[in-house]
C-alpha cells in the first residue's frame, strides 16, 4: 500500500484587527485630572458613565489610564504625570477648551451634575443656534458644555438669530 502524505493542517483564520477599536470613535477625549478615582466616581454621578477599565500607575498609587463611556462616547482619562508633561487644568490655571455633551433632557443633566459637585459657568437657557444649554465646569477643572437640541436650523436661520442675539434683540 503506498504512503500518502498527510493533509496540511489548515491555518485557523484570523479576523484582521480594526485600525479603530470597536465603539470607539476616530476622536477620544483624553483628560489629565488630580484624583482620576475621584473624578470617575463624579463622572458616574454627574454624567451617567460607564467605567471600561482602568490601569494602575507604577506603585498602583495613581491611575495611569482608565476609560469611561458616556452615551456613545468613550473618555479616556489619567492622573497627572508632571514629569512627562500630563497636567490637569487645575495645575494649569484652567482649561483650554470644553466637552460637549447632549443628553436628551439638559436641565436634568445640568441639576444632577451640579448636585454632584460642578459650579455652574452658564445657566441652561435656550440658545440662537437652536439647542438648550449651559455651561458648568467639574471639580477636576473640565469645562463641560451641555445641551438638548430643541430645533434644527438652517445655517442661514442661525446666522438671523446670532445677528439678532448679539444687538440685543430677541433671539426666537
Amino acid at each position: 500500500m503506498p504512503k500518502t502524505k498527510p493533509k496540511p493542517k489548515a491555518k485557523p483564520k484570523v479576523k484582521p484587527t480594526k485600525p479603530i477599536p470597536e465603539g470607539y470613535h476616530t476622536v477620544t477625549p483624553y483628560l489629565t485630572v488630580r484624583n482620576a478615582d475621584r473624578a470617575i466616581d463624579f463622572y458616574k454621578r454627574a454624567f451617567g458613565a460607564k467605567e471600561l477599565m482602568r490601569m494602575p500607575g507604577p506603585g498602583g498609587k495613581s491611575l495611569m489610564h482608565a476609560e469611561i463611556q458616556i452615551g456613545d462616547s468613550v473618555i479616556f482619562l489619567a492622573d497627572e504625570f508632571p514629569d512627562i508633561g500630563a497636567r490637569s487644568p487645575e495645575s494649569l490655571g484652567g482649561a483650554s477648551g470644553y466637552l460637549s455633551l447632549y443628553v436628551q433632557d439638559v436641565d436634568a443633566a445640568f441639576k444632577r451634575a451640579v448636585e454632584a459637585g460642578a459650579t455652574v459657568r452658564m445657566p441652561v437657557a435656550d440658545m440662537f443656534w437652536g439647542d438648550r444649554f449651559g455651561k458648568l465646569t467639574d471639580p477636576f477643572g473640565h469645562e463641560w458644555g451641555v445641551a438638548t437640541r430643541k430645533e434644527d436650523l438652517t445655517p442661514a436661520q442661525i446666522k438671523k438669530r446670532a445677528q439678532a442675539f448679539y444687538q440685543g434683540g430677541p433671539h426666537a
